[in-house]
């Protein structure tokens, strides 16, 4: 890492950024409601538009264009993985069936939870990165695996959300929840009794996504930057606009078809990537007599940033054309008839 990130502006910015996120959280549950197109896309347009203001204001506090384009390419990742959080949260939605009114507040939380998550492995990745060089071995692996898993999930799997998860399950049984919602609210009154509402299980499920798609995310920005304050800020901006994105997107997700293909891609990159560096940094007896292979491609900040745009673009404009193609179809199919 050829830059160094002054500790004041590391404070600053976080100050700023979590006073944001709070006056963002104030306003949802202030007034909860449903997103115009119009202001969901002010609010992502905002959000992207801030992001690459931080990745300015960073190369010159640095003088490095190493921080920022660091930044961007791990922004740009941490985004495209959490437009595919994205399809989870639909499902969920759907499947307890949370009135859109308050899904902006179900989503402003989940946020929250994963910020909370992704804080956590991202310290512990740090700490085992300072220590344990051939993590980057177990990250690589882990990666490569997680981008076979992305790409091929099985027709039982459809992102993890068709099944409750065991924890769900256990309120279910042993927990007394009402039947219907109560506004936003987790506790509610029934005949005189005080009782947990359906939300108490979407924030249960939200919460278990969170953790799962931390385990897969934290690994894969680790391989762009091994800053734990840019992995941790171009988390945070990946996910400060995500409920706006939702409203934006809405019907359009189901388009993308196959933008879990462009994520697989770019996750399997880095996953090489990681087991590059790894080989770099090597220390394990048994691989090259415990020596650094010299040999192996040092992948450039630049050369990531550029697989990345470029396999997200592939995936949404294949998306489009196919799902253009198939209306055409039908509409010529229906004309017929």
């Amino acid at each position: 890492m050829g830059y160094d990130i002054p500790v004041w502006f590391q404070i600053v910015a976080l100050a700023v950024l979590v006073l944001i996120l709070a006056a963002d959280l104030l306003i949802i549950f202030a007034r909860p409601h449903i997103p115009s197109t119009r202001e969901a896309s002010l609010w992502v347009a905002f959000y992207v538009g801030l992001a690459l203001v931080f990745a300015l204001v960073l190369l010159l506090v640095t003088g490095s264009g190493d921080a920022a384009g660091e930044f961007v390419a791990g922004w740009l990742t941490e985004y495209s993985l959490s437009v595919d959080n994205l399809f989870v949260f639909v499902l969920l939605m759907g499947q307890f069936a949370v009135p859109r009114k308050y899904q902006q507040e179900v989503l402003m939380v989940g946020i929250i939870i994963a910020l909370v998550l992704r804080g956590i492995f991202i310290m512990l990745g740090a700490v085992l990165i300072e220590n344990l060089s051939w993590i980057f071995y177990v990250f690589g692996v882990f990666l490569v695996y997680t981008a076979w898993r992305q790409a091929f999930p099985g027709a039982d799997d459809d992102h993890g959300a068709q099944k409750e998860t065991g924890i769900v399950r256990f309120l279910r049984r042993f927990v007394d929840i009402s039947d219907h919602y109560d506004g936003s609210k987790l506790r509610t009154t029934v005949g005189g009794r005080r009782i947990w509402t359906p939300m108490i299980l979407v924030f249960v499920a939200i919460g278990f996504t969170d953790l799962v798609f931390a385990i897969d995310s934290i690994p894969a920005i680790f391989g762009i930057t091994q800053s734990p304050f840019i992995v941790f800020t171009a988390n945070l901006f990946a996910l400060m606009g995500l409920r706006q994105l939702y409203f934006l997107l809405g019907g359009l997700l189901e388009q993308l078809r196959y933008l879990h293909y462009g994520i697989a891609f770019i996750l399997a990159f880095i996953g090489v990537k990681l087991f590059f560096h790894a080989l770099h940094q090597n220390e394990l007896p048994f691989i090259n007599n415990g020596e650094h292979v010299e040999w192996a491609p040092d992948i450039s900040t630049m050369a990531s940033l550029a697989v990345i745009v470029a396999a997200m673009s592939v995936a949404t404009i294949a998306s489009l054309v196919a799902s253009r193609r198939e209306r055409a179809r039908a509409d010529s199919e229906h004309a017929e008839d």
